[in-house]
């Protein structure tokens, strides 16, 4: 469970054993803010004999390395807006754990609930570091590894990644001036691994016909690779851009919160030698 902010290239946290529940809700119309929706439910924990061990709100927690060194139940059950969230975590003595994840889109609320509960015969959680020592970490000079909580790990082990903080205006193929943290993480697993090749792949929703959307879905992600290129040097042959319009949804686009989801750009790993 994260009991602190992203920092010294990790999230810290503390690990608990137990019967995990997850949990997710999602609020549609224009609902209460994120502290609005978190404040009720942090009175009813603390009324339960949870003590708030942290809590922050999106920029505070690390914004995008936060949200990606967080279990976040995939989507569309939930979505998180890096830009708009608040993260809670509490504990009751040493046997339980919760955490609370609140976002917001522009036109729902999305709660996701993280509880570990005491397991028949199972020894008590014990803290891996104190909430102010810095989180154990693999070195990876020795076993080759990112750190867990980094986001690029998932990339590694399952082979592609969103980089859901990228901002396109809507309907424009033209990458905003950033910065953004998922291309320079990006950009340094791509330094440390010469000889990693990936492509970009490029998603939309299904507005428009689908000839115009992968179309722009393949310029979105050429843009991508030309800022990979033009300010991290990275080889243009080692990056592959293309599109897929709307084809491979990962939420449902009868609403606004997943056709948000559905606007997107992966990076997909190919090979190494």
């Amino acid at each position: 469970m994260p009991i602190g902010p992203f920092g010294n290239g990790a999230v810290p946290v503390r690990g608990f054993e137990g019967r995990i529940e997850r949990r997710t809700w999602r609020i549609d119309g224009a609902v209460a803010t994120t502290l609005q929706l978190l404040a009720p439910l942090r009175a009813q924990i603390e009324a339960a004999g949870f003590e708030v061990v942290f809590q922050c709100e999106d920029r505070a927690c690390g914004g995008f390395d936060f949200r990606f060194g967080t279990e976040v139940v995939p989507t569309p059950d939930m979505h998180v807006d890096v830009r708009n969230y608040r993260f809670l975590a509490a504990q009751r003595e040493d046997a339980e754990a919760i955490s609370l994840l609140v976002s917001r889109s522009r036109d729902a609320a999305y709660l996701q609930v993280i509880r570990v509960l005491p397991a028949d015969g199972a020894p008590p959680a014990s803290a891996r570091p104190d909430p102010g020592a810095e989180p154990a970490r693999p070195d990876p000079s020795t076993t080759g590894a990112r750190p867990e909580s980094d986001p690029l790990e998932a990339l590694m082990r399952q082979g592609h990644i969103v980089l859901d903080d990228l901002d396109f205006a809507l309907g424009a193929e033209a990458l905003g001036p950033g910065p953004y943290p998922s291309l320079t993480r990006l950009a340094d697993l791509l330094q440390e691994r010469p000889g990693l090749r990936i492509a970009l792949v490029g998603h939309t929703d299904s507005s428009g016909t689908l000839a115009v959307n992968i179309a722009l879905s393949k310029r979105r992600a050429a843009a991508v690779r030309a800022r990979l290129i033009s300010e991290y040097g990275i080889d243009p042959a080692r990056i592959e851009a293309e599109g897929m319009g709307y084809l491979a949804p990962v939420a449902s686009n009868l609403t606004e919160a997943g056709r948000q989801a559905n606007r997107r750009v992966e990076a997909i790993l190919l090979s190494e030698p």
